[in-house]
């Protein structure tokens, strides 16, 4: 049996589908796990851009199937959109399933999400308002409605009808806006399931007999650490777990068949949203992060707050996850920097030093991050294959992470292309 887990261990956007992509062509599942499509990943092939939100980041390179878990939240009409955007280009996506059990996106969810962030004013969160929180909200009340639902006329009816009382007294009573119509979206919905009919199907009973028959699966989560419902900076956090455990319940696949545990940081951190954010930087050297490694979201385009590689978050992150492997991306981005800084620990408001990531958000927004100062180096390492050839400051660097961490590098990569890898160890 081969699996493979592949995880974001900072506040997302480390490159996680770059390094599913690669992975995805020796795979015969590639499997998405958690999030909606509030989640973006970015993947080129060539020269052509890809920005997946709800496909698994495998679905250019997969040869068998791409399923999209029970753990995960759908918007059919942005499903649709991405299957069109892959197959204008000329790709086939007839090897995407969804999981009869995963829970559907309605228009209130949306709506509901959008009114409370204006509702909220200056305490927003900092949602990307495409309805993912409230749909896992109804999915804990055991009001939603879930794929197999949209193939079932009377469910449907009956639990869109359901919801449709509680969601409009709200809408009308505390929000003051216009109630939604039910004829507005049945049909509409039912419609949805018969275009999803043939790719609806009970993913657990085949994810669990391929990991038996020894089948290569790759396993891929959303968002990160940071952002994990219970474990991230609470509550400026997502609705899902997109950790390792989180690939049991999300997927329906047992502990035991967990193998390589991949976590991906970037060589610094970034952040989109509101919340606390320890090694944030401001002016100049923020701006050439940001400028140098293009850091604006995949899925809202907000330009990403930018900082220091943060080492408490990281072993915290990798301690959660149980990571057996380490990615380091974007280690190109830090070319040019006489100095770079490396956060080891935090001063807290009362002068105490610790190194250990806590639990209460509003505490670590008063913290102040201790530094170590590492030489960086000049030369352009993008087109770099070897980890002997890259600059003795750089080599230093992610040396410098991996004796701290206690877990070795497996590949760094130094572009965004999928040849642009360093692979220093090799995966079992």
């Amino acid at each position: 049996m081969s699996t493979y887990v592949v995880v974001g261990l900072q506040w997302g956007d480390e490159g996680k589908g770059k390094i599913t992509d690669v992975l995805a062509e020796k795979s015969d599942y590639v499997v998405r796990y958690q999030g909606g499509n509030n989640a973006g990943h970015t993947v080129y092939a060539g020269e052509d851009k890809f920005v997946l939100h709800l496909l698994p980041s495998g679905v250019l390179q997969c040869k068998g199937k791409c399923i999209i878990g029970n753990g995960v939240v759908i918007d059919p009409e942005a499903f649709f959109d991405e299957i069109e955007q892959i197959e204008k280009r000329g790709l086939s996506t007839d090897h995407v399933f969804i999981s009869s059990r995963a829970h559907i996106i309605m228009p209130y969810h949306i709506l509901l999400d959008t009114y409370r962030e204006e509702f909220a004013g200056k305490g927003q969160i900092g949602t990307t308002k495409r309805g993912i929180g409230p749909c896992y909200e109804d999915k804990v009340a055991r009001v939603g409605i879930r794929a197999i639902d949209l193939l079932n006329p009377g469910i449907l009816r009956a639990k869109i009808e359901e919801n449709l009382l509680v969601k409009n007294a709200l809408f009308e009573k505390l929000f003051n806006k216009e109630p939604i119509r039910f004829e507005d979206i049945f049909q509409k919905y039912q419609e949805f399931g018969q275009r999803l009919k043939k790719r609806i199907i009970d993913s657990e009973f085949e994810l669990n007999y391929a990991i038996q028959q020894d089948n290569n699966v790759l396993f891929e989560g959303a968002q990160a650490l940071m952002l994990d419902i219970d474990f991230g900076t609470y509550p400026y956090v997502t609705s899902s777990s997109p950790t390792t455990g989180g690939v049991t319940v999300g997927a329906g696949v047992p502990p035991t068949s967990l193998q390589n545990l991949i976590g991906v940081s970037k060589a610094y951190c970034t952040r989109v949203g509101n919340g606390p954010f320890p090694t944030e930087l401001e002016g100049e050297t923020e701006e050439h992060i940001r400028k140098t490694g293009y850091e604006y979201g995949a899925s809202t385009g907000r330009p990403r707050r930018c900082g220091w590689l943060d080492l408490v978050a990281l072993r915290y992150a990798c301690m959660i996850n149980g990571i057996t492997h380490l990615v380091i991306t974007k280690l190109d981005v830090l070319s040019g920097f006489d100095k770079i800084r490396i956060c080891t620990a935090y001063e807290t408001q009362e002068g105490k030093i610790i190194d250990a990531f806590p639990a209460i958000t509003d505490e670590l927004s008063g913290y102040k991050a201790i530094y170590k100062e590492l030489n960086g180096w000049k030369e352009n390492i993008s087109t770099i294959k070897s980890f002997e050839e890259l600059p003795k400051t750089a080599q230093d660097y992610l040396h410098f992470i991996e004796d701290y961490l206690g877990i070795e590098v497996y590949l760094v990569s130094v572009g965004p292309e999928r040849s642009q890898n360093i692979i220093k160890t090799h995966l079992s």
